[in-house]
């Protein structure tokens, strides 16, 4: 199977970094778990989070199709996506109609100074 963002896989991790964990992805790609994307909030030292040999699951956010680069995090697994349903929410109680109540309000202005804007252009524009 070839990897595609929004999988949620186990990986494997193979290497730590300062700026992130290099990890084994399915035995036959590798990837990076940025140290913005393991978890959220501040991450002071990477090597609290990740060990060499740990097992996690992790989602891919992003693959290079230049490179081949694969980003994955970790962050996004505690992402409570049941707040995007619409179904928890009340219907819509209003009904919004249009009218021409206010169609001629602001325009008036307009009006009253085009005569003197159309004399005033033709005059520059001669």
């Amino acid at each position: 199977m070839k990897p595609k963002v929004g999988m949620r896989i186990p990986v494997k991790v193979t290497g730590i970094q300062p700026y992130g964990a290099f990890v084994d992805i399915m035995g036959e790609y590798r990837g990076l778990i940025h140290i913005s994307e393991c978890k959220e909030g501040y991450v002071s030292d990477i090597n609290e989070l990740f060990t060499i040999g740990d097992v996690v699951t992790a989602t891919i956010i992003d693959i290079d199709e230049y490179s081949g680069r694969i980003s994955l995090s970790t962050r996004v697994n505690t992402v409570d996506f049941g707040v995007l349903d619409d179904r928890g929410r009340p219907a819509k109680r209003t009904q919004n109609y249009w009218t021409n109540y206010h169609i001629n309000r602001g325009f008036s202005s307009i009006e009253a100074n085009r005569n003197s804007w159309l004399s005033e252009a033709e005059k520059n524009f001669q």
